[in-house]
């Protein structure tokens, strides 16, 4: 826990700094709620330049101290108006601190997120371990992002924290910084309001759902679309941003982030809510887009957005052929069917996404009802939003949409899914900043803040610690029949059986205990992995001399420290009682 929580406070410390700095040096002298956004976008360009250099992540931990220093000593000159905004912002990131790491305070310790829901995990940690060797992976191959990646590999140079603590740390940063941007939103509203509806807009029932599959991309785009959003709105309406040269630049920088966290499809949110907001604000005649000074500042920030995602063009090309953009690709993914669209609306009642309206504890009717009052609440907050001329607001409502419309059509249920939980802060923002001040926006927030809570503490935690090295077993038992031998602690506290099944994906696996072994192996099986004990560990127990075999007539295969593969000497008869399990049965059944 102390790991997660040093790696939280980085991440967030590293965002606001270097975002504020970034957003004084654009022209606002006051603290502006755009920073976190903005830093944690440059702090994830940052490290995905220089992870790859000498050092393998290290270059990477000092020129993030080295920008967070410099931040420092900018802000401390000077460089801004605090405003006492950190006695606002204060409660705000304890309250999403706390919500965030229910499903850690629930299991009663930290690992990897998501288990039993979403394998991905897996994968990511793979690509980070290989990252951090200075070796190439599959991801990396494929043209990936990775600019999170390499956070959690700077974080493991610099702070000594391991891969899980570090995604961990991450998950948990972006949910602390996201209330704090929704701030921006609902500037001077009153105390208690504002913070009630800076959490609900910034933590959704969908955020909190994909945070509690470790789903750490899918959240950290969903942050940029907001944070976008309403940089637009600053523009519009702060006398900060309305006539700086440079008003134009954080927004440009949040795309940088959406571009190393979610490649080229981040930008369609992006670049679909800034045309519709330039559409709207010509045709109405608002200077912020088309007065004075706005081509050139427009320019401007194209420049900065240019320079710093170049590099990652060729990548962003490769990306196009990932598997999740074949019509025929990942298909369910880990869904058990196509979701409902209302549940972009916040009021869900179950902390699991997935299940159809009555499968959980509430009846379907309670569904209905919810999503009934949201809808009704949606749509009064467009028109109420349309008199307030919340332009950027509804621009983002078009492009979200829009692009849930286009994924339902032409994608797949795994895809829309994804446009769902980027909408849902948007859609949140169009009912929360209209109505935060009446009954029903707080009947809202409390219905909202509800479901996204039992989201939160319905997340399962999975195992503390990963190693690549199970992994790498993988092509010597190719597809045959393999018993992985667990200790109680990996089956009974850390939910550790499906990450197994995962891990061992290709052919008929099972999962076993440990104490469990003695005499002859199961019926059909071929292969045994056997995790090594912590006494066998410090005995030095792994070298062929030394390790004995967990049933009579295997012979050693292969010791893959902290695991030992073992075979049977002759080719079993028949398949063992244990589910067949390919890669995408695998996405499927979890």
């Amino acid at each position: 826990m102390i790991a997660v929580g040093a790696a939280t406070l980085a991440i967030c410390a590293a965002s606001l700094l270097v975002g504020q700095a970034a957003v004084a040096l654009c022209g606002c002298r006051h603290w502006s709620w755009l920073s976190p956004a903005v830093g944690l976008a440059l702090v994830s360009a940052l490290c995905w330049a220089t992870v790859r250099m000498p050092g393998d992540g290290l270059v990477s931990a000092i020129a993030v101290l080295v920008a967070v220093l410099g931040a420092l000593v900018f802000l401390a000159r000077g460089g801004v108006e605090w405003d006492g905004e950190w006695r606002l912002g204060l409660p705000v990131a304890l309250a999403a601190l706390l919500a965030a790491s229910l499903p850690f305070l629930a299991e009663g310790h930290t690992g990897i997120l998501g288990t039993g829901f979403n394998p991905d995990m897996s994968q990511h940690l793979l690509a980070s371990d290989r990252l951090a060797d200075g070796h190439g992976s599959g991801l990396l191959a494929q043209g990936y992002p990775l600019g999170p990646h390499a956070i959690v590999v700077a974080l493991g140079k610099g702070l000594g924290i391991g891969l899980v603590q570090g995604f961990d740390g991450l998950t948990v940063a972006v949910a602390v910084l996201a209330p704090l941007t929704a701030l921006a939103a609902f500037q001077g509203e009153r105390l208690l309001p504002r913070i009630a509806a800076a959490l609900v807009a910034g933590l959704t029932y969908m955020v909190a759902s994909y945070y509690a599959q470790g789903a750490f991309k899918e959240t950290m785009q969903a942050f940029f679309v907001l944070a976008f959003v309403i940089s637009l709105r600053e523009v519009a309406r702060s006398p900060d941003w309305r006539h700086a040269p440079l008003r134009f630049v954080p927004a440009a920088l949040i795309a940088v982030g959406s571009v190393y966290a979610y490649s080229y499809p981040g930008l369609t949110w992006l670049v679909g809510a800034a045309v519709v907001w330039v559409a709207i604000e010509m045709l109405v005649g608002r200077p912020p887009a088309t007065g004075p000074g706005a081509l050139r500042a427009g320019l401007l920030a194209l420049l900065a957005f240019s320079v710093l995602v170049l590099p990652e063009l060729g990548r962003m090309i490769e990306f196009h052929n990932f598997e999740t953009f074949d019509p025929d690709g990942p298909g369910l993914g880990n869904l058990f069917g196509q979701i409902s669209p209302a549940e972009a609306l916040g009021i869900w009642p179950s902390g699991d996404f997935r299940l159809t309206p009555g499968a959980g504890a509430i009846p379907a009717l309670g569904y209905y009802v919810g999503a009934c009052f949201a809808g009704i609440l949606f749509v009064y907050g467009i028109v109420l939003c349309r008199g307030r001329r919340e332009h950027a607001l509804l621009a983002g409502v078009v492009a979200v949409g829009t692009i849930y419309l286009a994924a339902r059509v032409g994608g797949t249920p795994y895809t829309e899914a994804k446009a769902i939980v980027i909408a849902s802060p948007v859609l949140a923002l169009t009912i929360l900043i209209p109505l935060v001040r009446r009954p029903a926006g707080w009947l809202y927030m409390l219905a909202a803040g509800g479901c996204a809570l039992l989201a939160f503490a319905n997340a399962p935690v999975g195992p503390s610690s990963y190693s690549p090295a199970l992994t790498g077993l993988r092509p010597a038992i190719a597809e045959g029949s393999t018993l992985y031998l667990a200790s109680d602690r990996l089956l009974d506290e850390e939910h550790g059986e499906r990450f197994v099944v995962w891990e061992l994906r290709g052919g008929r696996v099972c999962v076993g205990r440990r104490s469990e072994a003695g005499g002859r192996p199961p019926q059909g099986v071929r292969f045994v992995i056997a995790e090594r004990s912590a006494d066998e560990e410090a005995a030095g127990v792994g070298e062929e001399s030394r390790a004995r075999p967990p049933f009579s007539g295997l012979r050693l295969r292969r010791v893959a420290d902290p695991y030992v593969l073992w075979e049977a000497p002759t080719p079993p008869r028949g398949n063992p009682p244990c589910p067949l399990i390919a890669v995408r049965q695998a996405r499927a059944a979890d």
